[in-house]
């Protein structure tokens, strides 16, 4: 807390107050909003300052809110995990002092958790839902003071009543957003109950499946023991069974997406691959998805969803091949060449198209279908998208990669100049930078008949420009610059002579 004596008066009347925050050691929160250790306070503290302001400086509200948000930002604290608002008196005379709301509706439901059914607190369940979609702070804010627990008494007692379950799950869903460390076994078992009992619902699978997706992103603990448990074929089942289902199909791909995610720092080693494997080998994943993706023809989210799903699970050389025999590659091909105006799908498409271009074979196949060509058109149609441009020369970069063939395909339809280019537009976006290197590099790796043409293109000042600016692109830049000729400053690390030890 701060000291009211804590002040400072400035030359113009001001009053500048000098707060003690907390120094925190990485923690859990920390990690999960993907921060470092910085300057932290409480809700407490901050609230108080407002209140302060307020009673002590005769601001309005708004304005001591202000005020207190640009004094502790001007001190260095992390204001990511606060509820930047004003606490309101609520409506219920038994309320002692003003809350934010989404703690008034956590004690409306903290209340009646004994004794109370759901449908006694659907609005304030509601309520507490419309809160935490606010932001993480509100949800922070909650968990802080006990909502797990107390949403969790209200799922217990309502697995067996439709509307009960998914007023619950809603909640369970939005909490667990950013906090995956809050399920604990017994909200496993329950999510895996819901998902089993209510498969043919698809509101209730949807927003379970949603709450499975929270609970996995950063967590590999969750990732693990919610597949031990079984919650795979309860995925690919729901895409199947719900394959109409927008909404659904979606949530679940998402969901499969995100078990075969490696993101927890706190893990050494994850089971990222594994369970690649299993969805492919053990649940006919890619089929599932594949089909799905025939399903959606014309609703550009899905099938990005979609899209990012195959890329996801294209980690080993025989399954890039069959998502090419299920027809997977024909497929993304015609969706590249309709929908080259949407910017996300075709991101999504490219992602896709790289992965499964790791096979040698299926590299051949997305060039001699007109692969090139339209990743090109894609390209030149996105200049001004960072993201486009990062994948579609990552594409073209592994479409070039050992393949002379290809490298020529990729010049005559104007790739390189298509990588200028965006180094050009996207000078200051490192993955761009790296990934155009990587292309121009491969492309004249094998075809040194292509140095020139490349450098008229004034390739050697972009990439020159991009090692000195990104220190990612050390390695790859001037890589890139010696096969293309140019004069490039590479250190000798190690000579490989032996040397005497000496004390």
């Amino acid at each position: 807390m701060f000291q009211k004596d804590d002040l400072d008066h400035r030359q113009d009347g001001a009053v500048v107050r000098h707060f003690q925050p907390v120094e925190a050691d990485q923690t859990r929160e920390d990690i999960l909003i993907g921060k470092m250790a910085k300057k932290r306070i409480t809700q407490e503290t901050f609230d108080a300052a407002v209140r302060e302001n307020v009673e002590e400086f005769e601001m309005d509200p708004d304005e001591a809110l202000r005020d207190a948000v640009e004094q502790f930002e001007s001190q260095g604290v992390d204001l990511s995990c606060i509820v930047q608002a004003v606490p309101t008196a609520s409506s219920n005379d038994n309320q002692e002092e003003p809350m934010h709301e989404v703690l008034q509706a956590l004690e409306s439901l903290r209340i009646g958790k004994d004794s109370a059914s759901v449908s006694e607190v659907t609005e304030d369940m509601k309520c507490f839902v419309s809160q935490c979609s606010l932001g993480f702070a509100q949800r922070y804010l909650a968990a802080q003071k006990d909502a797990y627990p107390i949403i969790f008494s209200y799922c217990k007692k309502s697995l067996d009543e439709r509307d009960a379950v998914l007023v619950v799950l809603s909640a369970l869903a939005a909490l667990t957003d950013g906090q995956p460390d809050l399920l604990d076994a017994e909200g496993r078992q329950f999510l895996l109950d819901v998902l089993n009992k209510y498969q043919a619902d698809t509101s209730v699978m949807r927003v379970a499946i949603c709450a499975v997706r929270h609970c996995c992103l950063k967590h590999e603990q969750n990732r693990q023991d919610l597949v031990k448990a079984g919650v795979l074929p309860l995925l690919t089942a729901a895409i199947t069974q719900h394959r109409g289902c927008a909404e659904l199909v979606k949530e679940a791909s998402a969901a499969l997406r995100f078990m075969t995610f490696d993101d927890d720092i706190r893990v050494p080693f994850g089971q990222a691959h594994e369970h690649a494997k299993i969805i492919v080998l053990e649940h006919s994943g890619l089929k599932v998805l594949i089909d799905a993706a025939k399903a959606h023809v014309g609703n550009t989210s899905v099938l990005s969803e979609l899209c990012a799903a195959l890329s996801r699970l294209a980690v080993r050389n025989e399954f890039c091949q069959d998502i090419c025999d299920l027809g997977g590659l024909k497929f993304m091909m015609t969706l590249l060449a309709d929908n080259y105006e949407s910017p996300e799908l075709v991101r999504q498409v490219l992602g896709a198209l790289r992965a499964v271009a790791g096979n040698d074979d299926v590299k051949d196949a997305v060039v001699d279908a007109g692969g090139v060509e339209l990743i090109v058109i894609a390209m030149n149609r996105h200049t001004s998208n960072p993201a486009v441009c990062d994948q579609g020369c990552a594409c073209l970069s592994v479409l070039a990669l050992r393949k002379p063939n290809n490298c020529k395909v990729i010049m005559e339809n104007g790739g390189a100049m298509a990588a200028v280019q965006a180094m050009k537009a996207h000078s200051n976006v490192v993955s761009v930078q790296k990934q155009a290197c990587m292309l121009l590099r491969n492309l004249v790796a094998r075809m040194q008949n292509f140095t020139q043409l490349i450098l008229d293109m004034g390739a050697e000042a972009l990439i020159a420009q991009a090692v000195e600016t990104h220190e990612d692109c050390g390695d790859v830049g001037k890589a890139a610059l010696r096969d293309l000729g140019c004069k490039v400053e590479l250190r000798e690390l190690w000579t490989g002579k032996r040397t005497g030890i000496t004390n």
